[in-house]
């Protein structure tokens, strides 16, 4: 998966953990509410990932594009 998919995935994850939150929390659900929770710590992480797979792109690119001068 590329970084932009990463970061998709992970908008998607936290829109969705924030609504199942506030469901939980209008119905009094507080299963709901921990899924939203999880769901927008999942969202986080894909986020960190697709950033620190771009800057790891970003020093091969820089490597390469040195030893090739």
């Amino acid at each position: 998966m590329d970084s932009f998919k990463d970061k998709m995935s992970s908008a998607k994850d936290k829109i969705k953990g924030e609504a199942k939150e506030k469901y939980g929390e209008v119905t009094d659900d507080k299963k709901k509410e921990v899924e939203g929770k999880i769901d927008q710590a999942k969202g986080e992480a894909k986020k960190k990932y697709g950033e620190a797979k771009d800057k790891i792109n970003e020093k091969m690119n820089d490597t390469t594009n040195q030893r090739s001068e």
